[in-house]
């Protein structure tokens, strides 16, 4: 009945509804532009990318039931019961408006699908581990908190103009990686508007990277195996939005971030801001969120954590002088990076920094799991301390790039695919690697495309 209805309305309902809403593809990118209140931002992004939606949902359930031998009812009812309580009214109406565009296209989808796919990090990785331990499972899937992302942020004497250069790339599986290619332009009624990349379906960029029109700057890396939940806490995804939408100042963020903290998707944040040209980096953890800033100098991020502190009370052992590990090799890489390029530090500088596949721990070139540009598909190893298995078909699926300048004119550079410009095949790798059939339904070429720049209120060409 609520479906029917929903595609019997009048077409000038929808209509008012999409009005000044749009979308286009560009070099491996979706563009979507989304406007005016939760209600209608909402239902623009559900009704535009109804198809894509329905895409990355089919990705996350498969990768999240495999991996915790949860089926998906049971993150509909954390999203129902353990999250929506904890969403703030604005974010409700827009997920649920979301589901209802979805609808309309003759998708079946509800609100809760929508929740869940939002929270797929914070649920699967996050809460189903706690929820193990609470209720002393026996024989559950071992869950580690995951790594994923290389990103530094550098001002003052370590750039070429002495502000602000931010980047940043994505790790993930690469099915989630060939859908993680949208281009959010997001002029709510309400706030700041936000560029940002992200998933269909999703109201934060969920990687994180943005720039919003207070010349807040963003960007994330995840806490390699920390522990921690707290069913009462707000959800990450968003208390990350609301950062992006209302922050004016570095001390904007980090409140928001920090209220109502539920210890989901813990992650070291790095924060700029134009106006100032000053750069922060907060540690997220759940009982430890100590926060560096400064004008003249860099902070980088691999996925280690920082704090000894953090470290011990929150992480399964994290072990910050392994540099053989992803996290700390790609740490150490950095640091060369930084060190090397004081001073000359630019968007162009950072987009080599992004495809960089020189392995700090064996001391060569190779495209592997110690590369700031991550191709774990190639190696035996895997990455133990993030339960992904020898060969998983993970590593850096884009990247993205801003600076001060840049984010004054609400803009990003973006790269859809490895930053190095390599491409992964899903057909020569599955026939290669049958163990990893169970990903077949959902893993699909990654071709690798141009850094392209993004604007807010751009059109097709």
């Amino acid at each position: 009945m609520g479906l029917s209805a929903a595609i019997a309305q009048p077409s000038n309902h929808n209509n008012a509804r999409l009005e000044g809403a749009y979308t286009f593809e560009r070099n491996g990118w979706t563009y979507v532009h989304l406007q005016g209140t939760p209600e209608q931002i909402g239902y623009q992004h559900g009704y535009l990318l109804a198809g894509k939606i329905e895409d990355a949902y089919h990705v996350y359930k498969l990768e999240d039931e495999h991996s915790t031998q949860r089926d998906w009812a049971f993150y509909r009812n954390a999203a129902k019961t353990i999250l929506w309580p904890h969403i703030d009214p604005e974010y409700q109406q827009e997920l649920s408006a979301i589901a209802e565009g979805v609808q309309a296209k003759g998708i079946k989808l509800d609100v809760w699908d929508i929740v869940a796919l939002n929270a797929t990090m914070e649920l699967s990785e996050y809460y189903v581990p706690w929820l193990n331990k609470q209720q002393h499972a026996k024989n559950a899937p071992k869950v580690n908190a995951p790594g994923n992302c290389s990103a530094f942020i550098a001002t003052g004497s370590y750039t070429k103009d002495g502000k602000i250069v931010i980047a940043h790339n994505n790790w993930s599986s690469y099915a989630e990686g060939s859908r993680w290619t949208m281009i959010f332009d997001i002029q709510p009624a309400k706030g700041h508007r936000i560029l940002m990349d992200g998933v269909p379906g999703m109201i934060t960029s969920n990687d994180d990277f943005g720039v919003n029109d207070a010349g807040i700057m963003l960007s994330e890396t995840t806490i390699s195996q920390f522990e921690g939940w707290d069913s009462d806490g707000k959800p990450t995804f968003m208390r990350s939005r609301k950062a992006l939408q209302y922050a004016d100042s570095i001390d904007d963020v980090v409140a928001i971030m920090r209220d109502g903290n539920n210890g989901g998707y813990a992650n070291d944040w790095l924060i700029g801001d134009r106006k100032t040209n000053e750069i922060a980096y907060l540690e997220l953890g759940l009982k430890n969120t100590p926060l560096w800033r400064t004008r003249d100098g860099y902070f980088v991020s691999s996925n280690f954590a920082r704090d000894p502190k953090l470290i011990k009370e929150e992480t399964d052992g994290f072990d910050y002088n392994d540099l053989s590990t992803s996290p700390n090799a790609r740490r150490v890489r950095w640091e060369q990076e930084m060190a090397t390029h004081k001073g000359a530090i630019d968007a162009s500088a950072a987009e080599q920094f992004l495809a960089d596949h020189e392995d700090s721990y064996l001391k060569k070139e190779q495209a592997d799991q110690r590369t700031l540009c991550g191709h774990v598909d190639t190696v035996k190893e895997g990455i133990p301390q993030w339960e992904w298995r020898p060969y998983y078909p993970g590593g850096a699926v884009q990247g993205k790039v801003t600076t001060s300048d840049m984010a004054e004119n609400m803009s990003l550079i973006a790269h859809a695919g490895h930053p190095c410009g390599e491409d992964f095949l899903a057909a020569p790798f599955l026939a290669a690697h049958p163990e990893f059939n169970y990903l077949k339904p959902v893993l699909r070429d990654m071709k690798s495309g141009p850094w392209t720049t993004f604007k807010s209120g751009e059109k097709e060409e």
